[in-house]
């Protein structure tokens, strides 16, 4: 099997699939109101929505960086405020992360396994480094977004 097969397969997992860790971004976030996602646990703290358009600008951002070109981090992480917190936005968002998913998919299935070791110029990381870094990401904000949801349930 081809190692960017296996690196898809641990992407969708994530995403929709059945991951090691049982819990999947999708069947997590599905099940949250644009109340609770808009809500924060304490001043300061990111909100789910927010930890969700995170999530969603640096899948956006990586993918741009496997395809070559250079983008610089931002200083605000990505971590914007959300201005409209209606349930039609919050289904907007949802299905934005979900694009980002099927664009991934899409770029691992044309990937080829000699393509894992190019180098992004500006960190000098390989494609392999950034995509399983963006899967470890993702994984990392889910665990986030499963505690937030917890809390607001």
């Amino acid at each position: 099997m081809k190692e960017t097969t296996r690196i898809k397969a641990l992407f969708k997992n994530l995403y929709n699939g059945d991951p090691w860790l049982a819990i999947t971004l999708l069947g997590t976030l599905e099940n949250i109101t644009s109340e609770q996602a808009a809500k924060r646990a304490a001043p300061g703290m990111n909100s789910i929505w927010e930890i969700t358009n995170h999530l969603i600008n640096w899948r956006k951002t990586v993918l741009q960086r496997v395809h070559g070109t250079v983008i610089p981090s931002p200083d605000h992480n990505y971590f914007l405020p959300v201005e409209d917190n209606s349930a039609k936005a919050w289904q907007e968002t949802l299905k934005i992360l979900e694009e980002t998913q099927q664009q991934w998919e899409d770029f691992l299935q044309k990937m080829e396994d000699d393509d894992l070791q190019n180098h992004y110029p500006a960190n000098h990381y390989t494609h392999y480094e950034h995509i399983h870094g963006i899967i470890q990401h993702d994984a990392y904000h889910l665990g986030q977004i499963a505690l937030l949801a917890k809390h607001f349930t």
